[in-house]
């Protein structure tokens, strides 16, 4: 229900700095000025909704996203709801399910040091894999090294 157009569109999350989450969307292309929205997500299909703590909002007010602390990527997946209200007029409602593990920055590598000889005409470089909530396994990681003469 509700009229074509008035549902977000281009709902987008991304989890960084480990436990961090950002979802943003933009305002339906017929949603009146008035039209708010609401996200309510949760981890698991038995589980119910949760909304929206701390949402982000445009210059006119209306919610354009939310920040979400805390979360962990262990239950791999995770189902939105984004609906709205207005008086007046039904607003279609919104659904995504996401595999939230697809949607993380990484953090770059920790404690790189780098040791350059001349005696062995080289330089050893070394670092220690980026903090993750998920994954355990340093052979999980592929790293690339560019390396500029200055």
């Amino acid at each position: 229900p509700g009229m074509n157009g008035t549902a977000i569109e281009n709902f987008v999350c991304v989890i960084f700095n480990v436990s961090f989450m950002n979802c943003t969307w933009h305002v339906g292309r017929t949603a009146s000025g008035d039209t708010q929205y609401f996200l309510y997500w949760k981890t698991s299909r038995k589980e119910d909704f949760i909304g929206c703590q701390n949402y982000i909002k445009d210059n006119c007010g209306r919610h354009t996203g939310c920040r979400f602390q805390n979360v962990t990527i262990e239950n791999k997946r995770a189902y939105f709801l984004v609906n709205g209200s207005r008086s007046g007029q039904n607003i279609q409602s919104y659904k995504k399910m996401i595999i939230l593990y697809r949607i993380e920055k990484l953090t770059p590598p920790l404690n790189v040091t780098v040791n350059c000889t001349e005696v062995f005409h080289g330089c050893e470089i070394l670092w220690q894999p980026p903090r993750t909530s998920h994954v355990k396994r340093r052979a999980c990681f592929k790293y690339e090294i560019l390396i500029e003469n200055k």
